[in-house]
């Protein structure tokens, strides 16, 4: 469920032991156990509204997650003022491509997988580089136009499309 409170970014000036104990954390959900580093878990990336780790199960050479320190629900749950966070989630992807010498962004896929085709509930943006080398099944999980896995752009495209938020 998403927890935007007002228009702000949800988790702007907020640590993460202070969203342990606020409402913007789910203590069923794995992704927010990694967040708050109660996981061992590489944290490659963490600032005030998002971390990023590598997935678990990589569909590609380089296969990160970039996900919102704050529990929010995922892609079906959003509306049009969660655009922003979503173009921040892909910049972010993209300084960790950096990071890694990854230069290429012609040869990237940024998506998220579309309920009920996701495996966990907090929202989380898969970035796979270079997406030239996935393996045929990794093909298959993150294929584009699909009715289980949305690029970002489709997204962000989706949400603008929406009406505002009550």
């Amino acid at each position: 469920m998403a927890t935007d409170e007002g228009s702000d970014p949800p988790n702007v000036g907020i640590s993460n032991s202070e969203v342990a104990q606020g409402d913007g954390y789910d203590r069923k959900c794995i992704f927010c156990k990694i967040v708050n580093e109660e996981l061992a878990t590489e944290l490659l990336y963490v600032d005030e509204e998002l971390s990023c780790f590598r997935d678990i199960k990589p569909g590609a050479p380089h296969h990160y997650l970039v996900v919102p320190t704050r529990h929010v629900g995922n892609c079906k749950s959003l509306n049009k003022e969660h655009v922003t966070l979503v173009e921040k989630m892909v910049e972010t992807g993209k300084k960790i491509l950096q990071k890694y010498n990854v230069l290429d962004l012609s040869d990237v896929r940024f998506g998220f997988h579309w309920p009920p085709f996701c495996s966990v509930s907090h929202l989380h943006l898969h970035v796979l580089a270079p997406a030239s080398q996935m393996s045929f099944m990794s093909r298959l999980v993150y294929r584009l136009n699909s009715y289980w896995f949305v690029t970002a752009d489709q997204l962000i495209q989706h949400l603008n499309s929406l009406g505002e938020a009550n």
